[in-house]
């Protein structure tokens, strides 16, 4: 499990990087572009988590292929992952190009709006290339090859660090464009990503066997419908999750531009926490995956379990830093000196001793639906999901926040209880389906 988790890991830290790249950068232009910033990055986000979540049943579909030696059947679930990467990429588009009517819906000040707007029009031109990263990212893993993603996705780190100091800032003879030269930024990084992993299952002399290029239009509409059938209530559980944390980000806008920006950054550092558990939750939906394609169940409970710990033991450090060292963190995205800064920096700081509460809980959520999802188990974890994270966790939010008026600490309350809820109902289900299998809970 190690072997596969440790390069799963760090692509997942990887990938987040570039986000926090953006994040870090859009705080030295200031609080006003840092809202703007983080209300678009809660549009866009929510939809490319939901995309990624369908693209991503390529992994269990091609591992479990792959463990009962149906190769066929690994090389059409690539191609028709990426023709679902089409499908929907292209009407997601459309959304986000409508950034700012939504954003002036939802009760945003028309300055942010206008701003965000700038940020979105610019970087959706990469989301169709982001979904066919996460189909060719899966299939890769599938095959236990997680070095290549995370070589590429390193590169993407640097690209895009490069691009925003230049477009952003005006350096290099560039023009200054602040947000929109982070969304052109983001746009270039996905493209390049994705010409790099496409090449590399064309050229690796262990993938390139599938010919995944060759008649390439020939369509598989069984398999289109099973990437569907298994990917869209992963994306959904997805979009659960991380449209609940985009609903708080609205909650807090309400309350003021100094909330939201301390949320943006506290909602940030928790996540690069949550990069280790995503990524050992990948290994753990292709181990179990292989496992239940070779008929083993006795190897998928151990799988999952395995990974269980793994993640158990990185959060609890995780929290221990997120408790004692919030006012360290903060200072890496805002000025601890700068008197405008202190009212962002309290909030965010008690912001972050919050989420220090819930990361065990958001780690065991995350892994074990990585585990069921090796097991093509997605509809119950989806119903999970919107009970926890929307039955218990927003209308928690909202009655701490605004009718008990705990304000933002409310507000993050009502975060912990609802991914608290989702973590044990899933630790009941895989212990379910384990015994389903015939291995025991």
């Amino acid at each position: 499990m190690l072997s596969l988790s440790a390069p799963l890991v760090f692509t997942s830290l990887a990938t987040i990087a570039i986000t926090t790249t953006d994040i870090i950068m859009t705080g030295w232009l200031g609080p006003r572009f840092l809202a703007a910033g983080s209300l678009g990055h809660n549009l866009y986000f929510p939809l490319y988590l939901f995309g990624l979540g369908i693209c991503s049943a390529v992994a269990p579909i091609a591992a479990q292929a792959r463990g009962a030696r149906q190769i066929k059947s690994v090389r059409r679930t690539l191609r028709q992952g990426l023709w679902v990467s089409l499908a929907i990429g292209v009407p997601f588009s459309f959304v986000i190009w409508q950034g700012r009517p939504i954003l002036l819906f939802f009760g945003q000040a028309e300055e942010t709006a206008m701003l965000a707007e700038g940020y979105l029009r610019a970087a959706v031109w990469g989301l169709v290339p982001a979904f066919g990263i996460v189909a060719l990212r899966s299939f890769i893993n599938a095959h236990e090859r997680a070095r290549a993603p995370l070589v590429v996705t390193l590169i993407g780190v640097a690209v895009n660090a490069l691009a925003n100091y230049a477009l952003m800032f005006g350096h290099f003879g560039f023009p200054r464009l602040e947000l929109v030269g982070a969304g052109i930024s983001t746009a270039i990084v996905n493209v390049l990503m994705f010409a790099s992993l496409l090449a590399f299952t064309t050229l690796d002399r262990r993938l390139r066997r599938y010919a995944i290029l060759i008649r390439f239009w020939r369509p598989d509409w069984q398999l289109f419908r099973e990437i569907l059938r298994i990917g869209l209530p992963i994306g959904l559980t997805i979009l659960a999750e991380s449209g609940f944390f985009s609903a708080a980000a609205l909650l807090m806008g309400l309350l003021g531009t100094e909330f939201l920006a301390a949320h943006a950054i506290a909602v940030q550092s928790v996540s690069v926490a949550f990069m280790v558990p995503l990524g050992i939750s990948v290994a753990a939906t292709v181990r179990v995956g292989l496992a239940v394609g070779r008929r083993d169940p006795g190897a998928a409970a151990r799988a999952g379990w395995a990974a269980l710990a793994i993640g158990v033991i990185f959060m609890l450090a995780a929290s221990a830093i997120f408790w004692f060292g919030g006012r360290q963190i903060i200072g890496l995205y805002l000025d601890l000196e700068a008197p405008e800064n202190a009212a962002a920096i309290a909030l965010g700081v008690s912001f972050l001793v919050v989420g220090a509460i819930f990361q065990l809980a958001d780690g065991v959520q995350i892994i074990l639906g990585g585990a069921l999802r090796g097991m093509k188990d997605t509809r119950v974890p989806l119903a999970i999901a919107v009970f926890g994270y929307w039955g218990i966790g927003f209308s928690g939010s909202v009655l701490l926040g605004f009718h008990f008026e705990f304000a933002g600490v409310g507000i993050w309350s009502g975060l912990a209880f609802g991914i608290s809820a989702v973590a044990l109902l899933l630790f009941w289900r895989f212990r379910a389906q384990l015994r389903g299998i015939g291995a025991g809970g």
